[in-house]
């Protein structure tokens, strides 16, 4: 297969294979062979990712700057203000900047063990009305994994009260390390009960004090630095009534090998505690006499951050809506780089799916107007814990009970054309049909995750989208590159997590491989656009965990 865009095309022209019948779909409209503009892409991507943007980080001018951008590229297109004559949805959220912190220090075993913030640990609070918290004397228990799962007969916290306390929770799930997708759950794939925000928000539910996940970056799926950037300075949070006071006090991250001292101090072995909390029926250990103590103070400043929603009105069934997504927000300014670089740009993560917006309405207004409306909605807080599209979840300016479902990116690729695109979740939802039609249309195949431990299903802004029922393609360009195959694919992937993801460096770069992005770009175009004019439904397959909120608030049949 060559690696050209023209060869692209080339196979782009051929005819659509036999479909699936799981789902029927629409022939396409008359002008459906238009492609979103990569120039388009490069032009918004090296703006957007800008020092001049400082990291896209909500509630600052980089906020500003890419509302502006955004409403006057759709406005230029002949787009339509989406909310009610607006061009946005006020997110109401509290900035949270934490300062004077002490180290974390646990006191009472052998000797004082203590882990300095930034290197070895960081913490912070879901609270947003608390200018001041302290744990005081806290003490220390090991709840394994931390689930509470009674669909598997699985509770790490069985028989135990936490109230006060300062728990130690692993990342992951019980059976990462199994081979295949079996075990209580679901082997190597990664369940939401393996995603941090679940680890602190059981925590929570059970009382505890502070809750500390120990990280390891095999089951973390990255390194120190990604926490460390992450979790240091400026965090946002949802503003919600009460001011989250029924959250942990203090929430946060220890590296493992302080953890490994930790244990060591109160006479236990970390990696013997790690193995038994594999086991069903794993029973918490407290630590002893240990107490732990931390204290800190936060900056607290609650503003709108906004999701930017735009329509592209459809001609035969206007209230009836295709929805695209991708977040616009980054970290802004983070740890800085050794070269004293300060700036998290986010120029794939994630002003690639951001620009992409932008191209796809270009592509479907030259097209001609489809017979559904399209939704272009750029959301902010992805980076915070999916703040944006969960508030829009909650309340959507266009019901779900209309909307037919649609398409998330977030970090598109730029190591090259790949033969296959790795389907985030594939197998959940009749979409696939619609994927697989368009990439027999390119010679591609779709593939499953190669990584499913890494939890990318609850990692990106369609996940807030399924949990209302609504079903999302999601994909990622493959690893298995036309040039250099799967070895040069893994590479590049790896390179980028540890050098450039969540950091300074993620960075436009004029010597991108675009024909990747130009033929991914298409898949979510044809997709899309078939949505647009087709009459069906598509949904969640028989038995999916989101079926039956689909099938309970769809008008679809």
């Amino acid at each position: 297969m060559r690696s050209s865009v023209a060869a692209i095309a080339a196979v782009l022209a051929l005819s659509a294979p036999a479909l699936t019948p799981a789902v029927a779909l629409a022939a396409p409209a008359a002008k459906s062979d238009a492609a979103p503009s990569i120039d388009t892409m490069k032009r918004l991507v090296k703006e957007l990712s800008s020092d001049a943007y400082e990291g896209r980080a909500p509630g600052t001018v980089g906020e500003e700057k890419t509302l502006a951008l955004l409403t006057a590229e759709f406005e230029r297109l002949g787009l339509k203000p989406g909310n009610k004559g607006s061009w946005f949805q006020d997110v109401p959220l509290v900035e949270i900047t934490a300062k004077n912190v002490s180290p974390l220090s646990f006191t009472g075993g052998k000797a004082p063990v203590t882990a300095a913030y930034g290197p070895e640990m960081v913490i912070g609070t879901y609270r947003t009305t608390q200018p001041r918290i302290e744990v005081k004397d806290s003490p220390v228990v090991f709840v394994g994994y931390g689930i509470n799962a009674p669909e598997k007969g699985w509770n790490d916290y069985a028989g135990l009260d936490v109230k006060g306390k300062t728990v130690l929770i692993l990342v992951n799930d019980p059976d990462y390390q199994t081979p295949g997708l079996t075990g209580p759950f679901n082997g190597r794939a990664m369940t939401y009960y393996g995603r941090w925000t679940y680890k602190f928000e059981e925590a929570a539910r059970q009382g505890a004090a502070a809750a500390i996940i120990i990280h390891d970056t095999e089951p973390a799926a990255y390194g120190w630095n990604v926490v460390q950037s992450s979790w240091t300075g400026s965090q946002h949070v949802a503003d919600n009534p009460g001011g989250n006071a029924d959250q942990s006090a203090a929430i946060g991250w220890i590296q493992k090998d302080k953890a490994a001292a930790l244990f060591a101090d109160a006479g236990l072995n970390l990696n013997q505690q790690m193995a038994a909390a594999k086991q069903k029926g794993f029973k918490a250990v407290p630590l002893g006499a240990i107490k732990a103590n931390v204290s800190f103070d936060n900056d607290l400043r609650k503003h709108a951050s906004k999701n930017v929603v735009a329509l592209l009105p459809g001609k035969t069934r206007p209230d009836e809506y295709v929805l695209y997504s991708a977040h616009w927000d980054h970290l802004g300014h983070c740890q800085a780089a050794p070269d004293g670089d300060d700036i998290c740009n986010g120029a794939v993560d994630n002003a690639t799916g951001t620009a992409a917006l932008v191209a796809l309405a270009q592509a479907n207004v030259k097209a001609g107007p489809s017979d559904r409306s399209q939704v272009f909605l750029a959301v902010t807080g992805e980076e915070s814990g999916l703040l944006g599209s969960a508030y829009y979840g909650d309340n959507p300016v266009f019901p779900f009970s209309k909307t037919v479902g649609g398409v998330n990116m977030d970090a598109l690729s730029v190591a090259g054309l790949a033969k296959n695109v790795v389907v985030i979740g594939k197998g959940k939802s009749q979409l696939d049909a619609y994927l697989d039609r368009a990439l027999g249309a390119q010679g591609r195949v779709a593939t499953l995750e190669p990584t499913p431990e890494k939890g990318y299903y609850y990692r990106s802004d369609h996940f807030s989208f399924a949990k209302h029922g609504l079903p999302m393609l999601y994909f990622e360009g493959g690893e298995d590159l036309v040039k250099g195959g799967t070895a040069a694919g893994m590479a590049a992937a790896e390179d980028y997590t540890e050098h450039r993801y969540h950091g300074p460096k993620d960075e436009y770069d004029p010597n991108w491989d675009w024909t990747g992005v130009a033929a991914d770009l298409k898949l979510y175009y044809d997709v899309g656009r078939a949505l647009a004019n087709t009459t069906d439904w598509p949904n969640w397959v028989d038995g999916d965990e989101f079926r039956a909120i689909r099938d309970k608030d769809s008008t679809g049949k």
